[in-house]
């Protein structure tokens, strides 16, 4: 009886039901070295990308599996990254989260995402679920009240970390944000030169972080330096609804100010849609600015003034540091503090 020829012993696709395709059998199909092959499946940048095609392309056909838990083996590493965040409901932490995940993919690595939500013992728990996982690194931005014990528990785990956007020690442990002291010194600056003396900052929330703490000492800093004092510092939380209600406040108070700096883009927002509300146009009527540039910024009507704090150049400090970190535990500590940059649109009164 004739055999049919897709069950008969040579062909191809019973002899790969019969065993693993192996990176040796890719590679002699790509008519390249084994250690090439390997190479392509690192992500190496040493790899041609004609050559890299066509090993790519003899995977498929021949139905190779990467075989990881073999690899993580004999590497030591699992190639996941714990990245936990502080408010993953923050536009600008969203998308420094969907950076940092691309960044890590384009470096062969997953990202384990977690968000505390401002909880210290939600942090505390996350850490713990994570080191469960074995990654090899953490990176993560502390919540509201946090302290130097996490760090304790980060360096007595041995889990190489990076401080991301906020920090709870300047000397244990390598940081990566930007300049936020600076961020509100450029826009006090600013409505000085516009010609504004009764300038207001709506602060953040009320439980204190290295960003926040920043952010105010910058305001305070700057106010002094032109011989100026706060005119009203309201300290909320970090949303539109925060900034409407403040402004409201504000607004409804005897001699109110004619220029706001808000803690964020979002809470700038909430003034500008509040000040209209009341019949107030800013710019015109009072000036406001914002801080990081988020990309629905540009599109509020009037478009927001605001100080972008470098969100990509941060992020791609944070994934050169880590793997550093990673690379040699013992490295030196290092803080990459990125110049932020003043972004001069309507809300302000000044032409664009």
């Amino acid at each position: 009886m004739a055999r049919h020829p897709e069950t008969g012993p040579g062909n191809s696709a019973h002899s790969r039901r019969s065993r693993r395709v192996g990176l040796l059998d890719v590679a002699n199909a790509a008519n390249v070295s084994r250690s090439t092959a390997s190479l392509v499946l690192r992500g190496s940048p040493l790899v041609a990308e004609p050559t890299r095609a066509r090993v790519m392309e003899a995977m498929s056909t021949l139905g190779y599996v990467y075989h990881r838990g073999a690899a993580m083996l004999r590497e030591g590493r699992t190639r996941t990254i714990g990245l936990l965040v502080n408010d993953i409901a923050n536009p600008y932490v969203a998308e420094f989260v969907a950076f940092l995940d691309q960044a890590l993919e384009r470096g062969g690595q997953v990202a384990l995402l977690a968000n505390s939500a401002e909880s210290d013992t939600r942090q505390q728990q996350v850490l713990l679920r994570l080191r469960e996982h074995s990654v090899d690194g953490v990176v993560f931005s502390p919540a509201e009240d946090s302290d130097e014990r996490v760090i304790d528990e980060l360096e007595f785990w041995q889990t190489p970390f990076v401080q991301a956007l906020r920090y709870v020690s300047q000397t244990r442990g390598d940081y990566a944000g930007a300049d936020y002291a600076e961020a509100l010194r450029l826009a006090v600056r600013h409505l000085v030169a516009l010609g504004h003396r009764k300038i207001a900052y709506i602060g953040g929330g009320p439980k204190p972080h290295s960003a926040s703490r920043e952010r105010e000492q910058g305001f305070a800093d700057e106010m002094h330096r032109q011989g100026l004092t706060a005119h009203r510092q309201h300290v909320g939380g970090v949303t539109g609804l925060d900034g409407a209600a403040a402004i409201s406040d504000m607004m409804a108070q005897p001699d109110p100010p004619t220029a706001v700096i808000c803690y964020n883009d979002p809470v700038a927002q909430g003034v500008l849609g509040r000040l209209q509300a009341h019949g107030l146009l800013p710019g015109r009527d009072v000036a406001v600015v914002g801080v990081d540039d988020l990309p629905s910024s540009a599109a509020s009507w009037p478009s927001l003034t605001t100080v972008a704090t470098a969100m990509n150049e941060v992020g791609a400090a944070v994934v050169a540091l880590l793997a550093r970190r990673i690379a040699d535990p013992h490295a030196p500590v290092r803080r990459v503090v990125i110049a932020p940059r003043l972004i001069v649109r309507q809300s302000c009164g000044a032409r664009e």
